[in-house]
């Protein structure tokens, strides 16, 4: 009997020659249909369309073309069962061996800017899930390949004759994979859309997820643990260009994160702004008429901290923005731009990893956090809104000069960027000391104030939470501290305020917290 394939493919990648290799050295009929058919046709090697093997035409515009008991019966049928076989040769059905499939190109269809509701839809692939998941639940008789790069390794096995079921078994669950993944892409662009965007209250019983494996990554958080990075080419990450530098670690990838976060806060419209990470916090933060100032100010903030660090831009890097470089070991750089110059300048420096990303994906819109736990995932839609200042109330007897609402408003930016306990001293558009990740909000304080020193006088500080006690308040004015900003809402307010009151500092209230754990 001779041995059938069933191709249909919409990545047409390496079709030709699995194709040629099949009918020519292995004896297989091929069965196609549509586009695949009609490029096997066009490169001389006989395909039979499926039209013609199930004596069904193609309807509803090629809604309906391999739905039909000849396809899915010749994939399904079990050789050691004599039911099945039975059917099959009442139908004169011919058993499927090897099905090879990969769906319509739904998640570049709804990638397309204006892509419209109708032409999704018409993107979702119905005839194709349905073949790959009979073959993969029939592994045992059948192999299915889902991905052009299954077909090497598939034609060596078959030459060597090893398909053997470890072999399909590793096709199926790459298959199930698959179409696992295009359902939940189908599924989250659906949830994406007017009217039907989930909200906690209304979040479905189940989360989906579809991204695709990027790459492995060298390691983890430490060398003994292994790390794969999954994410799409053209989003986030995905989307940064690597000017120069060794391949992205895992701890790249995460200060990265960290870095592109908290100078987003500030756009580039308002002048370039420039942060300093190491271990996921800010140890430097500064703004400046040009990138080279914002750049050699937030190094200087906390230059021991900078060694090492992550840097990121929120406007492009220039030749003289390079040379504030100079003489600092930095692990990555991310702008938006980077010039020839620039380039230049800091091509000798091999293993500095330069990205390039584009703001207009540098800032998620949308997207929801998730984290890992034992058993589970916990999602949280992302501490992205920025903070309405006129919503901000003044406490104390003496209300902030105009110099002291600018550092205030500075500093709170940076400080929801800080992990809790988290506290930010800072003056005229530059860090001078970070306190993160205390156990006591006190802690947290001496830090900061230790790190800036005789320049906390006349400073503001920053709280991303409010103070239990005053005695984080009576220390920033022991230290000459001017002015405080903080969420409010303890039942110690009153004290914090006359503390703030007595050392003539001026407070003020936002409203809303930003931990960030």
């Amino acid at each position: 009997m001779a041995r059938h394939a069933l191709l249909s493919v919409s990545d047409k990648r390496g079709l030709e020659d699995l194709a040629r290799c099949l009918i020519e050295q292995h004896g297989f009929t091929v069965l196609s249909s549509g586009g695949t058919a009609r490029s096997l046709a066009a490169a001389g090697l006989p395909v039979t369309p499926v039209a013609d093997h199930t004596g069904a035409p193609e309807i509803l515009g090629g809604r309906v073309k391999t739905l039909h008991p000849r396809i899915h019966g010749g994939i399904l049928a079990r050789p050691d069962e004599p039911a099945d076989q039975a059917d099959l040769a009442r139908g004169g059905i011919p058993p499927i061996e090897l099905v090879v499939v990969n769906l319509y190109p739904f998640q570049a269809t709804v990638a397309r800017p204006g892509v419209t509701w109708e032409e999704a839809i018409e993107t979702i692939d119905i005839g194709g899930p349905a073949m790959v998941r009979g073959a993969a639940k029939n592994h045992s008789h059948v192999a299915v390949l889902t991905d052009p790069d299954q077909y090497g390794p598939y034609l060596e096995a078959l030459a060597a004759g090893a398909i053997d079921a470890a072999y399909r078994r590793r096709l199926a669950l790459a298959a199930f994979r698959h179409t696992g993944s295009y359902d939940a892409a189908i599924a989250g662009w659906l949830a994406s859309q007017p009217g039907l965007a989930d909200d906690a209250a209304t979040a479905p019983g189940s989360l989906l997820l579809s991204l695709p494996r990027r790459q492995s990554l060298r390691y983890g958080e430490n060398p003994h643990q292994p790390a794969v990075w999954y994410g799409h080419n053209d989003r986030g990450w995905g989307a940064a260009r690597q000017l120069q530098g060794k391949e992205l670690s895992y701890n790249n990838l995460i200060d990265l994160e960290a870095a592109l976060t908290t100078v987003g806060r500030f756009p580039e419209s308002e002048g370039p702004a420039a942060v300093v990470v190491k271990h996921t916090n800010p140890c430097g933060v500064a703004v400046g008429a040009t990138a080279a100032e914002a750049l050699a100010r937030a190094i200087a903030a906390d230059s021991v901290s900078a060694f090492g660090g992550i840097v990121a831009l929120n406007s492009p890097l220039d030749g003289e923005g390079s040379s504030a470089l100079e003489g600092l070991f930095l692990e990555c750089l991310v702008a938006p731009h980077i010039t020839a110059e620039a380039r230049e300048r800091l091509q000798s420096r091999t293993n500095l990893r330069l990205l390039e990303l584009p703001t207009a994906v540098a800032r998620p819109t949308g997207e929801r956090q998730l984290r890992s736990i034992l058993g589970g995932v916990l999602e949280q839609e992302r501490d992205d809104s920025d903070d309405d200042p006129s919503t901000w109330q003044v406490v104390s007897q003496r209300a902030p000069s105009e110099a002291e609402w600018a550092d205030l408003r500075f500093a709170w930016r940076v400080v929801r960027q800080v992990r809790s306990n988290a506290i930010v001293v800072a003056r005229g558009g530059s860090t001078l000391g970070i306190g993160a990740g205390q156990m006591n909000r006190v802690g947290s304080a001496s830090l900061a104030l230790d790190a800036a020193g005789d320049q906390a006088r006349g400073a503001v500080l920053a709280s991303d939470g409010f103070f239990p006690f005053d005695d984080t308040v009576t220390e920033a004015g022991r230290r000459g501290i001017a002015a405080v900003i903080q969420p409010g809402g303890s039942r110690r307010d009153e004290e914090s305020i006359a503390a703030a009151d007595a050392a003539r500092m001026a407070m003020v209230c936002t409203g809303r917290r930003h931990f960030l754990h």
